[in-house]
């Protein structure tokens, strides 16, 4: 097997300061758990903003600013922007920050999805700040749009004309068939990174034979080869990496994904994910992969060619 890349999903946009003291918010706690990240093993850093003051996902350049050189000076971790923000921001939102830094790597959803989280919102009876609650609850009315044409325009503006790789994420099989089509318009050149996503309602269940079929799909759709890797939310973070590891592919964690770390137990950084990944990988034989050798495995264009 080749060597496994181990992506750390530091904060994204669904879990909220409410839910744990340990999610990172300002751009100092951002940066400190992304360099503590990469040196337990997280050779991509898969980044996401948030709105210092009171936790809020955010889209504004001003606020990865705050991070990005901060990260960049501590640690050569692969920086990796997402392109998805939030499903509540416009698509000029998502891409205003991607397209201002160019990084090495950007996350793009291959299909519009309702994006529900609202079941979360009944486990949480202390709210920090008043935006949480309804962010969580209307989710019930929520489609994270992501169209062809969006998908045409960040491919084109992060691709084309930044040179960013892109981290494919996949949460059902038409958004693999989704990306054949792209391949096929020859918008879309190899090697291909797909993340299969697993665990987000509106999305793939985390069930074993959907793993399987995912695999299976993809090795049909794109006999030209391709690295893939699993995320699963929740309690299913660490069974499904193995399984993943297992299999050949790379894995994702990170407080993104999940904020546990234990059945009942909150993880208290990202590291902590990282380092227990790396463990249960290494022991099933894998070699973790160095950011230069990712780099290498996804054909990156170099962090001397990223925006500052």
């Amino acid at each position: 097997m080749s060597k496994i890349i181990i992506t750390c999903a530091l904060t994204g946009s669904i879990h909220t300061p409410s839910m744990s003291p340990h999610l990172p918010v300002t751009a100092a706690q951002i940066a400190d758990q992304a360099i503590d990240a990469a040196r337990a093993g997280a050779s991509i850093l898969h980044l996401h903003a948030r709105d210092p003051g009171n936790g809020r996902p955010s889209s504004d350049p001003d606020h990865w600013a705050g991070f990005l050189p901060r990260i960049r000076a501590g640690c050569d971790a692969v920086l990796n922007m997402t392109t998805g923000g939030s499903a509540i921001m416009t698509m000029d939102q998502r891409l205003e920050a991607p397209m201002r830094f160019a990084p090495e790597m950007c996350s793009l959803n291959m299909g519009s999805m309702n994006f529900a989280l609202y079941p979360m919102a009944a486990r949480i009876t202390d709210w920090k700040h008043d935006w949480e609650e309804p962010f969580l609850t209307n989710s019930d009315d929520l489609v994270f749009k992501n169209t062809p044409r969006d998908i045409a325009r960040t491919l084109d503006e992060m691709g084309a004309k930044r040179g960013a790789r892109f981290e494919f994420e996949c949460y059902d099989t038409g958004h693999l068939h989704m990306l054949r089509h792209f391949v096929d318009r020859g918008l879309v050149q190899g090697p291909l990174f797909l993340q299969f996503v697993f665990g987000v309602l509106g999305g793939m269940a985390p069930d074993a034979d959907q793993l399987t079929h995912m695999k299976r799909t993809a090795d049909r759709l794109f006999p030209e080869g391709f690295e893939w890797s699993v995320l699963a939310a929740g309690r299913n973070q660490m069974p499904f990496a193995a399984m993943a590891a297992g299999m050949g592919g790379h894995v994702r964690v990170g407080l993104e994904d999940s904020l546990m770390i234990a059945r009942a137990e909150l993880a208290t950084s990202n590291a902590q994910q990282v380092e227990k990944v790396r463990t249960l990988v290494e022991g099933l034989g894998r070699t973790v992969a160095t950011p230069d050798e990712a780099r290498a495995m996804l054909d990156l264009k170099g962090a001397e060619e990223v925006s500052t």
